[in-house]
């Protein structure tokens, strides 16, 4: 059985609101595993989807670009080890400089983009500032006919870009806007993977309030539940984060549009990153000279 650490415990209670005891044994009950531990207490308790780590894996910084007719846009993470190095000039003069070649190329692939000239740059980066930079991800959005919109958030750290059908890239914009504020998963319901609406379905069906009713019961009380699932996921159904009383999809359809797709970019969502505890670490340095 994996250790539990305290900071692992103060995640989960940060993510759950559920107490310190309850955190410690459901994490012990999964080995460690804090996504794990979440979904055994969502059956278990009926509690409600855990909130997102806050708890960044790496730093750096996302950067976009679009054209000036909306007709297509670049949107990029790179990551340096701390935040420190993320507000470094000589970073983000580096970070403007692929962002610019991306744009130029319309170019996706990171070992492409990197290859000659930018790798070497990278390189010397890292010499000269001593931490590892790593461009980590360049996604294209294309107009197709219609329009590509970009948002920035002020620290730097979340980007997203919405294509939508006409030519409207101020829409685009604010739809962008609202994609980075509140993070929808998929763009349309029908968009959501099968494995994710099985899973939710399995988490449903484990919950207490189900337990002992009949069929007919069970399965209405999932349609009602997923069918909000898929509202609150789903960027079209979403309450627009400026006027809560339309919804995106609404407030394309008011401007004569529909919303075709979102890139939204995050840094450093999905990288495990190790916690230090440099406390213990002098102690046990401390420890092995005596």
């Amino acid at each position: 059985m994996a250790a539990v650490s305290a900071a692992l415990v103060k995640d989960l209670r940060e993510r759950t609101g559920l107490g310190m005891m309850e955190c410690k044994k459901a994490l012990k009950e999964a080995d460690g595993d804090i996504e794990l531990a979440i979904e055994n207490l969502r059956k278990a308790s009926g509690l409600k989807a855990a909130k997102k780590a806050d708890r960044t894996a790496a730093d750096g910084v996302v950067a976009a670009k679009t054209a000036e007719d909306g007709s297509y846009a670049v949107v990029l993470e790179i990551n340096s080890e701390t935040d420190f190095v993320a507000r470094d000039e000589g970073f983000l003069g580096f970070v403007n400089t692929v962002l610019d070649k991306a744009f130029a190329d319309k170019q996706a692939d990171v070992a492409a983009l990197m290859a000659g000239e930018l790798e070497s740059a990278r390189e010397a980066l890292v010499q000269k500032i001593g931490e590892n930079i790593s461009v980590r991800r360049v996604s294209v959005v294309e107009a197709n006919g219609g329009a590509v919109g970009v948002y920035v958030h002020s620290n730097n750290r979340i980007a997203a870009a919405v294509q939508v059908s006409n030519s409207n890239v101020e829409l685009a914009k604010e739809v962008a806007m609202h994609v980075a504020a509140v993070s929808p998963r998929v763009n349309k319901p029908e968009d959501m993977p099968q494995e994710l609406l099985e899973k939710e379905k399995d988490i449903i069906k484990a919950q207490p309030d189900m337990e002992g009713k009949p069929d007919n019961i069970v399965e209405k009380m999932m349609v009602g539940r997923i069918n909000k699932f898929l509202k609150e996921n789903s960027l079209v159904q979403q309450p627009f984060v400026k006027n809560p009383d339309v919804t995106v999809g609404q407030l394309a359809k008011d401007a004569g549009a529909d919303v075709v797709g979102f890139v939204r970019l995050e840094v450093g969502e999905g990288i495990e990153k190790e916690e230090v505890d440099f406390a213990a670490e002098v102690a046990a340095q401390v420890q092995a000279s005596k």
